[in-house]
């Protein structure tokens, strides 16, 4: 009798640790990914659903690297023919190069180009966008068609500024979205000194 209770008792502890395992790891879900802009509700993003208003999808983009400078269809890019090294994803002050942009593109950055003119209350708004996404690039830029745009890999919408509702809608589903070349792979490690 003592040796079968012993077997019985050894399965029951055996298995409360194995139901305690399942119900920590979520019963088999994936493991939680690094916070990124998917993060709606901590990173003060609109929750609006359906399609966003304006924004122009982009489709046939090569992928070639090239050390050429590259006459682009659209102002900021979408895609397309790029240099090998990419922008380090941040807010930069200055203009960056649109070959290297374009590459963070392809990596699922969204990069975010305003007018160098915007009041610095403005920027600002735009700098702390940046701060809550490992995937978001911030840069003026000339001759922009609206005070603020947002550009990812095939896809763009023009803005009427930082507080524009579509923006943070944009790089909720942009930022390393499904249109993404390259899902993964990472906005650092590439080129630039970004201010953060």
């Amino acid at each position: 009798m003592t040796a079968r209770r012993r077997p019985g008792r050894l399965r029951g502890l055996v298995a409360a640790p194995l139901v305690v395992v399942v119900v920590a790891c979520g019963g088999g879900d994936e493991p939680a990914a690094a916070p990124t802009t998917a993060d709606a509700q901590d990173a003060g993003q609109a929750t609006a659903t359906g399609p966003i208003e304006g924004v122009e999808e982009f489709t046939d983009l090569a992928q070639d690297h090239t050390e050429e400078d590259v006459d682009y269809p659209q102002n900021p890019p979408v895609g397309g023919p790029h240099a090998p090294a990419w922008q380090n994803c941040g807010v930069y002050d200055t203009e960056i190069a649109d070959e290297n942009g374009v590459h963070s593109l392809e990596h699922g950055a969204v990069w975010i180009t305003h007018d160098p003119g915007l009041d610095e209350a403005q920027v600002n708004a735009l700098r702390a966008r940046a701060a809550v996404d490992t995937h978001v690039l911030v840069s003026p830029r000339a001759d922009l068609p609206s005070p603020v745009v947002a550009s990812a890999w095939g896809v763009q919408v023009q803005l009427d500024g930082p507080d524009d509702e579509r923006l943070d809608r944009f790089v909720a589903e942009y930022a390393q979205g499904p249109q993404t070349p390259e899902p993964g792979a990472a906005c650092a490690g590439g080129i630039g000194e970004p201010l953060t």
